[in-house]
């Protein structure tokens, strides 16, 4: 029996044949952080969701070339990494062997656009490969949390015209009794207070605290604080100070806090010196424009470096007298 030919010439009547078959299969050379890879740029079209996948499309719009023939690519990334990436083409795993860094290979697959969870990733450091997955896990929690939770905080915030928000994460069997007359005096009733059990569990980790801190800076937040600090519940007991003043003692609990601002504050310094501090009324405009005689001081006081970039300086040099006309 005569063996099946590979493939078959148009205008003869066969059939069951993709256009693609008709033709050999191509190869292209890429290069790696200075390593070749000879390839089939039919593993990549295969996934198209992908960036190589997108890269070898049919359009091939943005991909060219250098002039030995060979495509740089993938910069940044080892070589090593990238044949493990080459694998995820060829069987549809990322198999991280020893020696390789599951945070490196991580970003990666961000940067190649490679899905990377536990369907797609195989590694011996189950600790780093769960790492990365919990990282995943806290973003989206956050965000969740951010948009149902601390999002309607700020917007209260802001709509009593303030410019930052400091919130403290209570649990839900949380109960906050203070004396009225007699406040805690470290100014905790000016925090926003919110009430979440899942989210106080979320922040107890010092690992998820940065993920979201990190989430906050990428929604254009400024002068972020996540951590934990001591928050008053209740009054635990009175003391009687000399002259009959009383003192109330506080209950503190343990509890998470974010601190942050929408507002910029680069380039604005909040140092005040009072010695420095100049009068804005000008009795005479016109004598304003000039040079203003240095008063007779014997004080130095001491000023901001910021304000002597942004303020002209404040202590001009004397100039003549002032001649009189007859």
């Amino acid at each position: 029996m005569a063996a099946r030919p590979d493939f078959q010439r148009e205008g003869r009547g066969e059939k069951n044949l993709s256009p693609l078959s008709r033709l050999p299969h191509e190869r292209v050379t890429l290069m790696v952080d200075g390593t070749h890879f000879v390839v089939d740029p039919a593993l990549f079209t295969a996934h198209p969701d992908t960036m190589l996948g997108r890269m070898f499309g049919p359009a091939r719009h943005f991909t060219r070339p250098n002039a030995k023939g060979e495509y740089e690519i993938a910069e940044g990334i080892g070589a090593s990494i990238f044949k493990v990436v080459l694998d995820f083409y060829k069987g549809g795993i990322l198999q991280c062997p020893e020696g390789v860094s599951v945070s490196e290979l991580r970003e990666a697959c961000d940067y190649l656009c490679i899905n990377f969870d536990y369907s797609t990733v195989r590694c011996r450091d189950l600790s780093a490969l769960l790492h990365e997955l919990s990282n995943d896990g806290a973003k989206r929690q956050f965000d969740v949390f951010l948009e149902e939770l601390v999002v309607p905080v700020m917007v209260s915030s802001a709509q009593e015209g303030e410019r930052e928000c400091h919130i403290v994460v209570l649990t839900d069997d949380d109960i906050v009794d203070w004396d009225h007359d007699n406040p805690p005096p470290m100014g905790e009733e000016y925090s926003q207070i919110l009430y979440s059990t899942k989210l106080y569990r979320f922040f107890k980790y010092i690992e998820n605290r940065d993920v979201a801190k990190a989430l906050l800076k990428e929604r254009g937040l400024k002068n972020i604080r996540i951590g934990i600090e001591g928050y008053p519940t209740c009054k635990e007991k009175v003391k009687r100070r000399p002259g009959g003043r009383s003192e109330v003692i506080y209950n503190y609990v343990q509890r998470p806090f974010i601190q942050l601002s929408w507002e910029k504050e680069e380039g604005k310094s909040r140092h005040v010196d009072f010695q420095c501090v100049r009068s804005k009324s000008v009795p005479n405009l016109i004598a304003s424009l000039g040079e203003p005689t240095r008063p007779a001081a014997t004080l130095n006081p001491q000023v901001d470096e910021l304000d002597r970039l942004i303020s002209p300086d404040p202590r001009p040099p004397v100039s003549g007298p002032t001649p009189t006309h007859q």
